[in-house]
């Protein structure tokens, strides 16, 4: 049956904002390097992490290991969220100023407005209110035992391990290439606050993150979206209270700004996602319905591992979607491709 709307309001949607900062890009650094099962689709080599790994001190290398266990670098990203900070000694002095409760309490997640009373109790170390917090997370991969952690560890503990990972970090990866970074993430921030100027804010987030297509939320006012060069070509999503939160992959172009050639990352990863055998028969597989990984192993014959491979190099390109357990085509994704192919070789540069 068509519907015909007789009312003259718009669908009310969420505001945009674009922010950047190398305490961000540090986090997200930390939290790449501790992502063992992601770090074979990064943009960094092996050689690179391995090098960079190299550079750090022993101290710093277990404080990695603590945040690989416990999920720490999560705690660094909602606290960089609390108040604007420029420098690490900013953060620093910041996570001194705050009391047990109020610590626990930023780092405990936010669930939505209905959990805010229990991540208030859970923060004060009420037991009740942290297996209600679990379960109301049970879907997430981490989530319930990084909030079991977060209600029990020692603060003082906790403030030092933060302080000197994120210290530790900053000193031995971002100083020494301070300059560079700074100015790819300044690019990309101002390229995309041009282009903001010129999509609704659904399309501007789609384009940004490659194909995140974001609806309005109840109670989410915004979109923080923000530049991060280590940890492409993902999106890290979070969520805080009244926003939605899209740590996005900067643009080649953000990189190598002299170059009128360059394409873009995205378009690059596609074809790469492409160029397989193994892959292909994958797509055609999953053109005809969702499968599980234990489903796909078992159609193609290969070993879970490395089907399993094959799949993120997939998911990374933005080329298939994983709902659940199930991994689907992304239908989007296919819309887009010869376009964003003709855009490239057709722009005037």
């Amino acid at each position: 049956m068509e519907v015909f709307s007789m009312s003259s309001r718009k669908r009310e949607t969420y505001q945009v904002e674009v922010k950047h900062s190398l305490l961000w890009e540090a986090a997200l650094g930390i939290a790449a390097i501790t992502n063992e099962q992601l770090l074979d689709t990064l943009d960094y080599t092996d050689k690179q992490w391995k090098t960079l790994k190299s550079t750090l001190s022993k101290q710093m290398l277990t404080h990695l290991e603590t945040v690989q266990k416990k999920n720490t670098w999560k705690t660094i990203l909602l606290l960089l969220h609390e108040r604007d900070m420029d420098s690490v000694e900013e953060f620093n002095d910041f996570v001194n100023e705050l009391d047990e409760s109020e610590l626990r309490y930023i780092a405990i997640p936010y669930l939505g407005k209905k959990h805010q009373e229990d991540r208030r109790l859970a923060s004060q170390g009420n037991q009740e209110a942290v297996a209600r917090l679990q379960d109301a997370s049970k879907d997430n991969a981490f989530y319930p035992r990084y909030i079991a952690y977060m209600s029990q560890v020692e603060v003082s503990y906790l403030k030092n391990h933060i302080q000197e990972v994120m210290t530790g970090w900053y000193e031995s990866v971002i100083d020494p290439d301070k300059v560079k970074l700074k100015g790819i993430l300044e690019r990309d921030a101002l390229f995309k606050n041009k282009r903001l100027e010129k999509f609704e804010a659904e399309d501007f987030v789609e384009w940004a993150t490659h194909g995140i297509r974001y609806v309005p939320e109840p109670s989410v006012y915004k979109v923080i979206m923000i530049p991060h060069f280590i940890y492409r070509p993902w999106n890290v999503e979070a969520d805080i209270e009244g926003a939605k939160i899209f740590y996005y992959p900067v643009a080649n172009e953000s990189i190598h700004p002299n170059d009128p050639y360059v394409p873009d990352q995205m378009l690059i990863q596609k074809f790469k996602a492409l160029g397989d055998e193994s892959r292909l028969r994958m797509l055609k597989i999953l053109m005809g319905g969702g499968r599980t990984l234990k489903e796909m192993t078992e159609e193609v014959g290969m070993g879970k591992t490395t089907v399993y491979h094959h799949l993120k190099l997939l998911k990374s390109a933005r080329l298939i979607v994983a709902y659940g357990p199930r991994y689907h085509v992304s239908p989007r994704a296919w819309e887009r491709l010869s376009k964003e192919l003709e855009l490239f070789l057709g722009e005037e540069k």
